[in-house]
């Protein structure tokens, strides 16, 4: 597999304000024509969005898609129990993801919240998507998780033919756990997502919220680790993940054309970064969806 097709973009910026530094504004429709423009030469090949991306999968569709493998996510459910209404919504909003997206099918399709998987009833949401699957309107199928927990919860129900996770240099967690391994033992197609934790790993130091009081000295031996290393924030953060033999396509959000010849360049470059010693165990500030930052 070449770098090109490593690298992957996330496109949650293109229908939603998000992360907690920058602008948290849209990324406009035309800024996403020419940066699929570029990607496409580049040869880039996943596109992640989500039907709770807002606007994502409408612009994405926009654009021509026939080079990429697209890949989106079903609705939250989060209920404790799963009915048999719930696994036709997924049928159905796939059905809408796909006319958003202006085709009759695409690469993969995630349950985007693991644990609608594993109440009661949820194996009806992974029957609805085998049965997209097997008519042929998604290639793979499989889920989103964030820790180990809910990959060893998953794997007792079924084998996902992708599974998206997170790492970064401060979460090494599933790879130190041996969770990566499990998973490419068993053929999944692993993306890693939060390469840059939100934004966390590339702010200032004077700029990271009150809430990371307890890791700042470990952020400040992040920072000093890139220095010294010769490596700006962002050349590091890519080029770790890049560099996990075990991840097959490395998710990056990008918010402008110039971020992401950017990010090209940070990706494409020869440098490795040695993350040793910069791992994070507790999972209040290395999972977004466990922050307080209000």
């Amino acid at each position: 597999m070449s770098q090109g097709d490593k690298l992957g973009l996330g496109t949650v910026q293109w229908g939603l304000p998000y992360g907690i530094s920058g602008e948290k504004e849209i990324t406009p429709p035309q800024t996403v024509a020419a940066i699929l423009t570029e990607a496409q030469r580049v040869k880039i090949r996943v596109l992640d969005t989500a039907v709770l991306y807002g606007e994502s999968e409408r612009v994405l569709g926009s654009n021509c898609l026939d080079e990429f493998d697209v890949v989106t996510k079903t609705p939250r459910f989060a209920t404790s129990v799963i009915t048999d209404d719930d696994a036709s919504r997924i049928t159905k909003a796939f059905s809408q993801s796909l006319e958003k997206l202006s085709t009759k099918n695409i690469y993969g399709l995630l349950l985007h919240h693991a644990n609608d998987l594993l109440v009661p009833g949820g194996t009806k949401l992974l029957a609805a998507m085998m049965a997209l699957k097997e008519k042929g309107a998604v290639e793979k199928i499989g889920v989103s998780v964030y820790d180990a927990e809910q990959i060893d919860a998953v794997l007792k129900v079924f084998t996902p033919d992708i599974v998206q996770l997170p790492i970064s240099v401060l979460d090494q967690r599933l790879l130190t756990n041996g969770r990566l391994d499990m998973l490419k033992s068993e053929g999944v197609e692993i993306h890693a997502r939060s390469v840059f934790l939100q934004g966390l790993l590339l702010m200032p130091l004077r700029q990271v919220p009150a809430y990371f009081d307890p890791i700042r000295p470990l952020l400040s031996m992040w920072h000093s680790a890139a220095e010294v290393q010769g490596m700006t924030l962002a050349q590091a953060a890519l080029s770790y993940v890049r560099d996990i033999v075990l991840v097959d396509t490395v998710l990056v959000g990008v918010e402008s054309l110039e971020q992401f010849r950017a990010c090209l360049s940070d990706f494409f470059g020869e440098r490795t970064f040695n993350a040793a010693g910069l791992s994070c165990h507790a999972p209040e500030f290395v999972n977004p969806a466990l922050w307080n930052l209000s």
